[in-house]
């Protein structure tokens, strides 16, 4: 009898053995204390609650072999479980996954459009961090990286439509708060990556260049990380590979901040190596009209771009053209190396580069032009970049490590020969001219 005692108490006392498969099947609800582990045992997907709000409950993904709890996503940010009653995430007989509370009523759920019952369909926790719906025969119907909460990791392609409005990262709203803040962040209709304070622009990141790569990081000991640009017909994306595969990721936070972090095994803690928009005038439009933020020096700089002069000797409102351009007349175009294109551009289709400098030479309102060749990048229609520019130049900056490119700016004849002069004296850019 004392034996019988003994094994009742440890099964009553005894920690929670919890499943740990890495799937959800119809038969198989997912129950508070239930973690599922991705096959490779990177990723978990479980129940949780945070520190200051231990009455609201969430489903999420978080990463299994690191210490510090860091959750990628979210399925419920916006709607959680607000009593000490359980809920469950299911899977039903249509393939859908729902977040029930304790009354049944659906607080989340998946749409797909499978109309007929999939036995033998799951959910199941991929080692990339991906939640999938998979039909028995491996057709993938629904995926979390398609529904991002404000993490990217390694090997998403994040659209950069700009009709995905329920692609956009969207920032948490405090630092104990995952519902959604007003910093959000996507592609726009010219195929920019743009983080937005509700509709406003906040940080910007230029129009599509010339390379596969369009960023990159190294670290002297432990890896590399290359960020993409593909086209596949359908739109672009973006994509982050890593080699030397350790954790990697890119956040948005509360503050609109987007941070690039890996994870420090010697100390135990996430590292920052990349952080944007900087402090100084990286802010979308900071230097106003026809200025630039001068990023090569040790303390970046508002200055205006060459013709032109402070506004009302102003520069926080921007600078003005020293010489107004006259229509008709025989132009000039300088050569503006290391730039960030401005926004508010027009995206002319299919021209080589002298067509695109004829576009703009011809065009008496144009301002400047910039030319990208795509030969390199996997551009699946178009494969170049003409873009011009027919008003003010906004948002716009001279990078110090080379990511950016040729900027060709208009300049009055006049004004054109002088410039020309001071630039050859610096060893840099040039002139083109154009009649």
């Amino acid at each position: 009898m004392g034996m019988a005692y003994l094994l009742l108490f440890l099964f009553l006392f005894m920690p929670c053995l919890c499943r740990s498969d890495d799937r959800l099947t119809s038969a198989k609800p997912l129950l508070p204390g239930d973690v599922l582990i991705s096959d490779g045992g990177v990723f978990a997907l479980g129940f949780f609650s945070l520190k200051n709000s231990m009455l609201s409950s969430y489903v999420g993904i978080w990463y299994n072999n690191i210490p510090e709890r860091t959750y990628v996503w979210i399925a419920n940010r916006n709607n959680p479980l607000t009593t000490n009653l359980p809920g469950k995430l299911v899977f039903t007989n249509s393939s859908d996954l729902v977040l029930l509370d304790s009354t049944g009523h659906a607080l989340w759920t998946t749409t797909n459009n499978i109309t007929t019952r999939n036995d033998g369909a799951a959910a199941i926790l991929l080692n990339s961090g991906n939640l999938v719906v998979r039909l028995p025969n491996g057709t993938d119907i629904w995926e979390s990286f398609h529904y991002p909460t404000d993490t990217i990791v390694p090997n998403v392609s994040f659209s950069l439509s700009s009709t995905d409005i329920a692609r956009r990262l969207v920032a948490w709203k405090g630092p104990n708060d995952p519902s959604s803040s007003d910093f959000s962040m996507g592609g726009d209709s010219d195929f920019q990556i743009v983080v937005w304070n509700r509709t406003k622009p906040y940080w910007r990141r230029p129009a599509l260049g010339g390379n596969v790569i369009s960023g990159s990081f190294q670290s002297n000991t432990t890896f590399v990380m290359y960020q993409s640009t593909v086209d596949t017909g359908n739109g672009y994306y973006m994509k982050m590979t890593v080699d030397g595969s350790p954790n990697v990721r890119l956040t948005l936070d509360y503050t609109g901040m987007v941070s690039f972090r890996w994870w420090n095994s010697a100390t135990s803690s996430w590292t920052v190596f990349n952080q944007f928009p900087s402090p100084f005038c990286d802010q979308y439009a900071f230097c106003g009209p026809f200025a630039y933020c001068d990023d090569t020096e040790s303390v970046p700089t508002c200055k205006c771009l060459d013709g032109f002069e402070p506004d009302n000797l102003n520069l926080s409102r921007g600078c003005r053209r020293q010489e107004e351009l006259k229509c008709g007349g025989e132009g000039s175009f300088l050569t503006l190396p290391d730039m960030k294109t401005p926004d508010q551009f027009l995206h002319i289709r299919n021209k080589s580069f002298n067509q695109c400098a004829e576009y703009c030479s011809h065009n008496c309102s144009c301002t400047a032009y910039a030319y990208a060749n795509l030969e390199n990048v996997y551009a699946a229609v178009d494969r170049s970049r003409c873009l011009v520019w027919t008003g003010v130049l906004i948002d716009t900056k001279k990078f110090s490590n080379g990511f950016g490119e040729n900027l060709y700016l208009r300049y009055p004849s006049t004004s054109g020969m002088e410039l020309m002069e001071r630039w050859k004296g610096n060893g840099i850019g040039g002139l083109i001219s154009c009649g």
